[in-house]
C-alpha cells in the first residue's frame, strides 16, 4: 500500500499520552498513514496500551535519536513525520491540510529540501507562567535558528532525511536540535498550517523557568562547540516521565568544572567571547519577549518590536565592540548571578523523588 505519509514516534513508558495521539491520528480525515512506534524498552503498559491501534512497533535500543532512525529504517512512506509520543491533534483535518501546503511548497520551489514543522501550543494543568507559554509557543511559528525543535513535529521528503544521515546517535540529547540546524543549512523550512498540541509536563513538573535557563544553557554552549560541558553532564539527562523538580546546581558546577579543568584561561577567554557572540546573535529573542509581554498587536507577523530589532538594532550592533560588551555582561549574569543563586538554593533544597542521574532518551 502507498501511504501518503509515515510517521514515526518514539516512545518510553508513555501509556498515559500515546494512546491519545494513536486516537487522534486514528482521526485524521483524507490520509493514508503508516504509523510506527519506535519503543526504548518500556517498562509500563505502552506497547500493550498501542497494539489496538495496529502500528508497527520496532524494538529500538534506548536513545531518542537511534529509535528515530530505527523507526525510520522500518517505515515504507516516500514522505515522513516525526512526533513526539506526548503530541495532540486536535484538528481532524490537520495533517491534510499540512500536506497540502507542503507540497505546494515543494512545486513551487522546485526543491525537495523543503521541510515543515508546526506551530505549537502547550497542554497544561496550571495557569501559572502564562507570558512563558505565550513566548515559546510564539516562537515555534518562526524559522529563525535555534526556534526548531522536535515537539513541531518534522515533516521531509524521505530522500532529504536520508542526504541528511538522519539523527545523530552520538549523544543522548539535542537530536532534533542538530537536525534542525542541518535543514537550515542544507534547504529551508517553513510553518505548516495549523497546531500541533504538545505537553507542558516537563515545565510544570521541573519548574518552568528552570527548564528554559537549562534549554537556553545546553543551546549556547552546543552552538559554540564546547562539547567538554556536554561530557561533563552526561548523566544529568532524564527521560520525560522520570523528571522531577529540576536541580540546576549540577548543570552550573559541569560549566564550572569545564572552566577550571578542561580549558585554561585562553579557552575560557574564547569561550565566554563566543558565548556573548552567540547572546549578540540572538538578541530578536529579548525584543520578541517585549512584544508578548506588552501583548502588542501585529499584522501578517510582524510584531513592532522585533521589526525594530530586524530593521535597526540589530545591524546596529552587529560588530566585534557589542560582541565584547555582551561578552561582559554575560559573564556577570552567568557567573555572579545565575551559579551562585542555584548553587545556594539547590544545596538548601530539599531532595525530592526524582535527582538527576538518568540520560534523556524520550
Amino acid at each position: 500500500m502507498d501511504h501518503d505519509l509515515s510517521i514515526i514516534i518514539p516512545a518510553l513508558d508513555e501509556q498515559d499520552h500515546l494512546p491519545r495521539l494513536l486516537t487522534d491520528l486514528q482521526a485524521q480525515m483524507r490520509v493514508n498513514l503508516e504509523i510506527i512506534i519506535a519503543d526504548g524498552g518500556s517498562t509500563d503498559n505502552t506497547l500493550a496500551a498501542c497494539r489496538a491501534f495496529n502500528p508497527i512497533i520496532v524494538a529500538a535500543p534506548r536513545g531518542r535519536a537511534r529509535q528515530l532512525n530505527a523507526g525510520f529504517l522500518k517505515s515504507t512512506g516516500r514522505n515522513i513525520l516525526f512526533l513526539h509520543a506526548d503530541s495532540r491533534l486536535k484538528d481532524p483535518q490537520l495533517l491534510e491540510k499540512a500536506l497540502k501546503a507542503w507540497k505546494r511548497a515543494l512545486s513551487t520551489g522546485g526543491d525537495d529540501r523543503i521541510a515543515g514543522h508546526f506551530p505549537l501550543a502547550f497542554l497544561r494543568r496550571e495557569a501559572a507562567h502564562g507570558m512563558i507559554f505565550r513566548y515559546m509557543e510564539g516562537k515555534t511559528h518562526f524559522n529563525r535558528i535555534n526556534t526548531t525543535n522536535g515537539d513541531q513535529g518534522f515533516l521531509l521528503k524521505r530522500t532529504f532525511f536520508e542526504a541528511l544521515g538522519g539523527f545523530d546517535e552520538s549523544q543522548h540529547f539535542l537530536e532534533d536540535q542538530k537536525l534542525a540546524e542541518k535543514i537550515r543549512c542544507r534547504g529551508t523550512w517553513m510553518t505548516l498550517p495549523g497546531r500541533l498540541y504538545t505537553s507542558g509536563r516537563r515545565f510544570e513538573a521541573a519548574g518552568c523557568h528552570r527548564v528554559y535557563i537549562l534549554m537556553s544553557m545546553l543551546m549556547a554552549l552546543y552552538s559554540i562547540g564546547r562539547m567538554e560541558f556536554f561530557h561533563r553532564s552526561r548523566g544529568l539527562y532524564v527521560s520525560q516521565a522520570e523528571t522531577g523538580h529540576l536541580l540546576l546546581k549540577p548543570f552550573f558546577g559541569a560549566a564550572i568544572r569545564m572552566f577550571v579543568y578542561d580549558l585554561g584561561l585562553a579557552g575560557t577567554l574564547q569561550t565566554w567571547y563566543s558565548l556573548g557572540r552567540y547572546i549578540r546573535q540572538n538578541s530578536w529573542q529579548m525584543f520578541y519577549f517585549f512584544d508578548v509581554l506588552l501583548d502588542t498587536p501585529f499584522k501578517n507577523g510582524a510584531y513592532p518590536c522585533l521589526r525594530f530589532h530586524d530593521t535597526y538594532f540589530g545591524p546596529a550592533i552587529d560588530n566585534p565592540v557589542c560582541d565584547t560588551i555582551t561578552t561582559f555582561i554575560s559573564f556577570f549574569w552567568f557567573m555572579l548571578v545565575l551559579a551562585p543563586y542555584f548553587l545556594v538554593v539547590d544545596t538548601l533544597r530539599p531532595q525530592g523523588p526524582v535527582a538527576p542521574g538518568k540520560k534523556h532518551s524520550s
